[in-house]
């Protein structure tokens, strides 16, 4: 019997808002996949796209990176840094053959568990469809 797949995912959250959404999943008790393990950074314009690349060179089927609302970071700008620079991660995944579904971006605030927990369901759903991230590795290989 062949065991269903189950994507490993990597959550870069904010330490601000998107931490604090999840936290309040869990402590709200939400369900939502236990697929994701999150990593809080200060704030989502810190991660560099190369913990994104780095994430999936090590096997990590989806990548997620949440932040502040636009307009509501800690930071000021931080967050709007991330959206542009994420957007040109996705285009970087697709020319190295990844596809850029796998980078999800999201934004929730503090007080938005049960989105964070939506979220979780979606991009398990989502990876599931698309299979792990070893078989387009190897065809990259292949080529």
């Amino acid at each position: 019997m062949e065991k269903e797949f189950e994507p490993k995912i990597l959550a870069f959250l904010c330490n601000w808002c998107s931490y604090a959404g999840a936290d309040l999943a869990g402590v709200s008790r939400m369900q939502y996949p236990p697929n994701i393990r999150a990593i809080r950074v200060m704030c989502s314009g810190r991660v560099n796209p190369l913990y994104v690349l780095r994430a999936f060179q090590n096997g990590i089927d989806g990548v997620l990176v949440a932040g502040c609302h636009p307009g509501e970071c800690h930071y000021q700008y931080g967050n709007l840094y991330a959206k542009r620079r994420l957007a040109l991660t996705r285009k970087l995944l697709e020319f190295v053959g990844i596809e850029p579904e796998r980078l999800f971006v999201a934004w929730v605030s503090a007080s938005e568990g049960k989105k964070f927990a939506d979220i979780a369901k979606k991009m398990v759903n989502d990876l599931k469809k698309l299979g792990p991230i070893n078989q387009e590795l190897r065809r990259i290989e292949e080529w």
